[in-house]
C-alpha cells in the first residue's frame, strides 16, 4: 500500500447553492453542517510535508464556505502542498476571490453543464447562466490582474441536453480559461443500480477522504457514509491511512471484491477502465 496518499479530500461544508440533477446532495441529512476549525487543521498538520494535493470540498461547493480562503493559506503554510477546487461557478457574492486567490489555490475546475439558459436550467445547477458566466470570468480575470498561477479548466458534463452546444461551448471558453473540455458523468453508488461492476477500483489508490464529521471514508462519491474506515477526531491520518481497517477495504477493491463492502456493493464505476495491467495498490 502507498505508504501515504497523495490527495486527501477534505468536506469542509455540507453546504451548496445547486441542485444538479445527477448528485445525492439535496438528499442527504448529515451533519454537521461545518467541520469543526480544529478538526480539519488536524488533518492538515498530520499531513504536512508530503506533497499532498489537498481538495477542500466533496458533496458541496467550496465557495459557499466563508472560511475558503484561511483554509487555503493554512494549506500553503506547507511549500509542498498544493490546493484544488471544483466549483459550479455559481460564485456567492460573499466569496472573497482575490483573496482565494493570493492564498495560493493552484487548480479550479468550473462545471457548467450548459451554453443557453435552456439547457443550463436543465441540468439543475443553481443560478443563471448568465450570472455564473459573469461570475467565472470575473474570477479568470481577477486571477489575470493579480498575475497568480492558478490553472483554470471549465468542463461541461456530456448530457443528452447539450450535445448539441458542446461545440460551441468549447470554442467560447477556450479563449478565457486555461482549458476547456467536455467530460463524462460519473454514476454515483447506490444511484440506482442493483449490483456491482466487478472488477478493481482505482478511486481510493492514493486518495484519502473527509466527511465534516471527521469519518474517513473510501470514496468522495460515498454521500452517505457507506464506507467508513477510520475517522480523524480519534485517529490520525497516517494510522488511518496504514491502518488494518483501510488495508482490509483496500484489499477487497484491488481484488474486485466490491460486494463485500457496503457502499461498493452498489457500485459500477469504472467500467469503462482498462484492468489488463493493473498492478493493486
Amino acid at each position: 500500500m502507498v505508504q501515504f496518499p497523495k490527495i486527501i479530500q477534505i468536506e469542509t461544508s455540507l453546504t451548496c447553492n445547486s441542485h444538479c440533477v445527477f448528485c445525492p446532495h439535496d438528499e442527504m441529512k448529515r451533519e454537521p453542517q461545518l467541520m469543526p476549525d480544529e478538526l480539519w487543521k488536524k488533518i492538515i498538520d498530520e499531513s504536512r510535508g508530503k506533497g499532498i494535493i489537498y481538495r477542500p470540498f466533496m458533496v458541496n461547493e467550496p465557495f459557499t464556505d466563508t472560511r475558503l480562503p484561511e483554509i487555503i493559506e493554512y494549506i500553503r503554510k506547507d511549500p509542498t502542498a498544493k490546493v484544488e477546487l471544483n466549483s459550479n461557478g455559481n460564485i456567492p457574492v460573499k466569496a472573497d476571490i482575490e483573496r482565494i486567490l493570493k492564498a495560493g489555490v493552484d487548480w479550479v475546475r468550473f462545471s457548467i453543464d450548459g451554453f443557453t439558459q435552456e439547457t443550463y436550467k436543465k441540468s439543475g445547477r443553481g443560478g443563471t447562466l448568465d450570472k455564473v458566466y459573469a461570475d467565472v470570468r470575473r474570477f479568470i480575470e481577477t486571477r489575470n490582474k493579480l498575475g497568480v498561477n492558478c490553472f483554470v479548466e471549465v468542463r461541461m458534463i456530456d448530457l443528452d441536453v447539450n450535445k448539441h452546444e458542446q461545440e460551441e461551448y468549447v470554442n467560447f471558453w477556450s479563449k478565457y480559461a486555461n482549458k476547456a473540455t467536455i467530460t463524462a458523468l460519473y454514476e454515483w453508488p447506490w444511484s440506482g443500480q442493483e449490483t456491482y461492476f466487478p472488477a478493481p477500483c482505482p478511486k481510493c489508490r492514493e486518495e484519502m477522504f473527509f466527511m465534516t464529521n471527521g469519518d474517513a471514508v473510501l470514496c468522495c462519491w460515498d454521500a452517505f457514509g457507506r464506507g467508513v474506515v477510520g475517522n480523524a477526531s480519534s485517529e490520525s491520518v497516517e494510522e488511518i491511512w496504514l491502518g488494518e481497517n483501510m488495508k482490509k477495504h483496500k484489499d477487497w477493491l484491488n481484488n474486485g471484491d466490491r460486494g463485500k463492502i457496503l457502499l461498493c456493493s452498489k457500485c459500477d464505476a469504472y467500467k469503462t477502465y482498462d484492468f489488463s495491467n493493473w498492478q493493486g495498490y
